[in-house]
């Protein structure tokens, strides 16, 4: 049986009306249940890989599979969120999270139900007839969350989801992603600028230095969780700071 949840097959990617090749030949896989984290300089082309898990571009060449299929043949496997949360300002929270199972023809009725079983976990019982301006930065994130999850359960891509927040709710909510994710076996790809969050979060790092993105660094972390910055994990730290540097001479 594949344990492979994704696998980039030499995939190469170039827009119609660009010059430069964005993606070329990448290769890499993430396991069922791994937390993979995405680092890379601005402008590399990490939100390009979202776009072709999204299916909001193709590749020029190569194939992406989840767990063993083509990715166009896995409807709803797919959960995304992006760095603001984008609730729907008219729509209570219950009505925002289950709008993915609405979208999918599921009936309204059913779509709430089964978005509300989630709630005491996701820390949002009580909430569920409020508005989005009515709940703190922390609480929206967590129902954008929820509302990817319900996107799709196989795979979540969360593109910077917490560099809005102020330092205490960003650390509260990475400790709340990493026991959501533990309690629920996701899989997840994480994109971020934030080296420490990397490290605290992942199983491992894949660390771009150039563009097209092709080559990579992969670092594995096995340190158990919580983790500080210090020691073994401090050197992996140092390392990928002069890598990135190397880059910007």
């Amino acid at each position: 049986m594949n344990n492979e949840a994704v696998s980039f097959q030499n995939i190469t990617f170039a827009y119609n009306d660009a010059k430069t090749t964005i993606v070329r030949e990448l290769e890499f896989g993430i396991k069922k249940g791994e937390f993979v984290s995405i680092l890379a300089p601005s402008g590399a082309g990490k939100s390009t890989l979202f776009r072709l898990l999204t299916r909001l571009e193709e590749p020029t060449e190569g194939r992406i599979l989840l767990q063993g299929q083509p990715l166009a043949d896995r409807k709803n496997a797919v959960g995304y969120m992006p760095q603001q949360d984008l609730l729907l300002d008219w729509r209570t929270v219950i009505e925002n999270a289950a709008l993915p199972l609405e979208l999918q023809g599921m009936k309204k009725k059913l779509a709430h139900k089964q978005a509300k079983a989630y709630f005491e976990d996701f820390g949002l019982t009580g909430t569920e007839l409020y508005y989005p301006h009515m709940l703190s930065g922390g609480m929206r994130q967590r129902v954008s969350f929820l509302r990817a999850m319900l996107s799709g359960r196989e795979v979540l891509l969360l593109d910077e989801p917490f560099s809005a927040l102020d330092a205490m709710t960003r650390l509260s909510m990475q400790e709340w992603l990493l026991r959501i994710w533990k309690q629920l076996g996701l899989t997840i790809l994480f994109v971020t600028h934030d080296i420490d969050e990397a490290i605290m979060l992942s199983d491992r790092i894949l660390l771009f230095n150039n563009t097209p993105l092709q080559r990579y660094d992969n670092y594995c972390l096995q340190q158990p969780r919580p983790r500080m910055i210090s020691g073994e994990l401090f050197e992996v730290k140092l390392e990928i700071l002069a890598s990135l540097r190397e880059k910007v001479r």
